[in-house]
């Protein structure tokens, strides 16, 4: 296909966008709310307009649209928060439409001529009700009351893990583009699982620094490390009866069931959440390996470079000295991975 000029709006620090350059789509304008994912988003995409600050207020909101215009996009990739939305319908809604960030992607829609448009977020995003011309409605009712004259629309939701990334994330999304054009959905690859991808890389001690890129490993506190030491693969350090994560007075940490766990090496990885590098968190764990003396080597979190494995990114990635290790997993945790990206979008112009 043509190479089509686009705009991402909530765009963190552009993470879903890694590959689109390869299946001719080139972001030219981004939105994002906080400063450092900017920042890092401006040395990712050097040549894209990136526009810092709160959509919610006019200038941001303008300045996006203006520019959206100028260069006339035709791509729009939009990922808004959800905030203070209800599952089933019956609770009070504010008038305020801040609390409805989907409606600024709607006004964006709606002043331009966008031929295609993939809206994502987490599943239940999709099963959320919103008010709108007096209604209560799902998102996708709202999307084809306001759009199917112009365009063919419909939501689905696909698991990272079927699409050429070693994790089990699933998402939801809203797909809209104008009939007469074609956009051939995904077909899914063979899972890959943690074995394969990350199961060659050298076991770490907490603190530990490989030598090879990336794969170095966070310090944790020798309270957290003993109970990880006698957990094996796929279990919680909560359930050990003797070495079980513990308080600095001694009393037992209380948690779910998947928090202080282990992966498992036969699986993808479970989704990587922004606090991916919490040890304390769900499933957090390396899945480590059962040593001679019983105990389980890696009681540790993912190194930056099993994390951009896992998350199908480059694991030599050249990222910026100032970046932090709290930063680059949250803007990771946030992201859509991007080979489900790339596979959900390279299907435009296809039938």
């Amino acid at each position: 296909m043509e190479r089509i000029k686009g705009a991402s709006l909530f765009s963190s620090a552009g993470i879903a966008e890694l590959y689109l350059e390869s299946i001719g789509i080139d972001i030219k304008i981004a939105s994002e709310l906080i400063a450092k994912r900017c920042e890092l988003h401006k040395f990712l995409y050097p040549n894209c307009e990136m526009v810092q600050g709160d959509i919610t207020d006019d200038t941001i909101f303008n300045r996006v649209n203006k520019e959206i215009h100028k260069i006339d996009c035709k791509f729009l990739l939009a990922t808004p928060p959800c905030q203070g939305m209800s599952s089933l319908g019956k609770k009070e809604y504010s008038a305020d439409k801040r609390n409805y960030l989907i409606f600024y992607v709607f006004d964006i829609i709606d002043d331009n001529d966008f031929d295609f448009i993939l809206i994502e977020n987490v599943p239940k995003f999709l099963k959320l009700y919103f008010p709108f011309e007096g209604e209560l409605l799902k998102l996708i009712d709202i999307c084809e009351r306001k759009y199917s004259d112009k365009y063919n629309v419909d939501s689905f939701i696909l698991n990272a893990k079927d699409y050429e990334v070693p994790q089990s994330r699933p998402r939801g999304f809203i797909r809209i583009w104008k009939k007469g054009l074609s956009w051939k959905k995904p077909s899914p690859f063979k899972e890959i699982t943690l074995r394969e991808c990350i199961g060659d890389l050298p076991s770490l001690e907490p603190g530990e620094d490989s030598g090879i890129k990336w794969h170095f490993a966070k310090p944790h506190n020798e309270r957290e490390i003993l109970a990880m030491r006698h957990t094996p693969e796929g279990k919680s350090a909560l359930k050990n009866p003797v070495y079980y994560p513990k308080k600095p007075n001694g009393e037992p940490i209380k948690g779910f069931h998947n928090t202080y766990k282990r992966m498992k090496w036969d699986e993808p990885s479970p989704a990587r959440a922004m606090n991916n590098g919490n040890l304390g968190g769900h499933n957090n764990g390396h899945p480590g390996r059962l040593l001679p003396d019983g105990t389980y080597s890696d009681p540790r979190v993912m190194t930056l470079r099993e994390l951009f494995i896992v998350s199908s990114i480059d694991p030599d990635w050249d990222l910026p000295n100032w970046a932090t290790d709290n930063l680059i997993r949250q803007v990771i945790g946030e992201a859509i991975p991007p080979n489900l990206c790339k596979n959900i979008l390279k299907g435009i112009g296809e039938q």
